[in-house]
């Protein structure tokens, strides 16, 4: 295996060079990146099929893999909205002079380079090269073998536009796919700032558990709908509905239904005809289950049901007696993701929102909208669940850090 050193240490050398490129010429660069992205669609679907084509078509993740027409669309406009957002980097944070005559500054500045392990979605590598672009950052992406045929002609295509708008174009790398490469780049802290890993739980582990590099963590997600017995059912029904449905091999699709006692039933019952046309398997606690009797795709939850994030069509019930039970099976199951309750009791509202110790927490919304570009954002390099530097969407925003400017004239200490 050859080192990636000397690709890492380019894009080190070009991210550089990046910082002095101009605000309109950022601008241009994403906005003919979105246009040729389109006009390039073909050849991107293509090698896309190549790279579906090796994948089993039952695997509900195929999904995350796949693209069409209808998502590069969507990928473009996504750098479109990118391009029109401020620059976060060079904003003057602070600026006073010190009673010695210092003139102190605080700066936003560039990260410098970005690095990013990822599985499947070629989308992430249009969204992260868009948005360290925009923030001045370089980038070194680390796709997954299953998606390496899109990565690869993506990569080409950011790296034609950038040649054509005088950019260096090694401030975009792509890593040759191969798992080998990842233990290089845990050691590189040299040339790389900081590491996002985006997939699998067991991807995201790995990468903390490595890496020399600091790492922001884009966590999995064991997403709960809890429905409050004061909960319109009906609506209920539906944001439940769409939280697990609507793409369940997302990290903010819903894992977990929790349900107040009174109201299951009623709940449950309406619940069932909706799943059943989803063909959803639940994974039902004692008292759910004997609500659920006669619904096809039923199981008996076991206790590590209610902590798997499924990122498919199955998810877990339980019914509970009241929002103290609700909360004390979040403290204890949640992944800080994205959590919301149905209800429409405002003093139990406002409590789920102040208690609840996640990312994103919602009252009466699905839990699908815990994503940059819903949240105007323009896009997120993945959803943080920690609580340094970048929480939730970990979006253009968050790639940047603090420098301290001191202008003096001739002061000592």
């Amino acid at each position: 295996m050859s080192s990636i050193q000397p690709l890492i240490v380019k894009t080190w050398k070009a991210a550089i060079n990046l910082r002095q490129a101009s605000d309109k010429q950022l601008k241009a660069t994403l906005l003919q990146l979105a246009d040729a992205l389109e006009k390039n669609s073909a050849a991107i679907l293509k090698a896309n099929q190549l790279d579906v084509e090796k994948q089993d078509p039952n695997n509900p993740r195929v999904d995350r893999l796949l693209l069409n027409k209808q998502r590069i669309a969507g990928i473009a406009n996504s750098i479109r909205k990118i391009s029109r957002l401020p620059n976060p980097s060079g904003k003057t944070l602070e600026k006073r002079r010190l009673d010695n005559g210092l003139l102190l500054e605080k700066v936003s500045v560039p990260l410098g380079v970005v690095g990013a392990i990822y599985e499947s979605r070629p989308n992430v590598t249009f969204d992260i090269a868009a948005l360290c672009l925009r923030s001045q950052n370089g980038c070194v992406l680390k796709g997954s073998s299953e998606a390496d045929n899109t990565n690869q002609v993506a990569v080409r295509l950011i790296k034609k536009v950038l040649r054509a708008n005088d950019i260096d174009p090694d401030c975009v790398t792509l890593l040759p796919a191969d798992r080998e490469t990842v233990q290089e780049l845990f050691t590189a802290t040299k040339y790389v700032d900081v590491l996002i890993p985006r997939g699998s739980d067991s991807l995201i582990q790995f990468v903390r558990k490595n890496s020399l590099v600091p790492v922001i963590e884009t966590g999995a997600g064991v997403c709960h709908v809890y429905v409050e017995k004061e909960a319109a059912i009906k609506k209920a029904v539906n944001i439940v509905v769409n939280a697990k449905v609507s793409r369940p091999s997302v990290c903010n699709a819903m894992d977990t239904i929790l349900v107040d006692e009174p109201v299951a039933a009623a709940f449950l019952k309406q619940l069932q005809p909706m799943f059943s046309e989803h063909q959803v398997e639940v994974f039902a606690d004692a008292k759910a289950h004997k609500l659920l009797k006669g619904y096809p795709h039923l199981q008996k939850a076991t206790p590590e049901d209610f902590n798997r994030e499924f990122l498919s069509l199955k998810c877990a019930v339980k019914v509970v007696k009241n929002i103290d039970e609700a909360l004390e099976h979040i403290r204890e199951h949640s992944t800080k993701h994205s959590e919301a309750i149905v209800s429409n009791n405002k003093k139990h509202c406002a409590r789920f929102l102040q208690e609840v110790d996640a990312a994103t927490v919602y009252t009466n919304a699905s839990t699908r909208f815990t994503d940059g570009e819903e949240m105007g954002l323009g896009a997120e390099i993945g959803i943080s669940t920690q609580k340094l530097h970048a929480r939730g969407p970990f979006a253009l925003e968050k790639l940047v850090t603090e420098k301290w400017l001191l202008q003096g004239n001739g002061q000592v200490r």
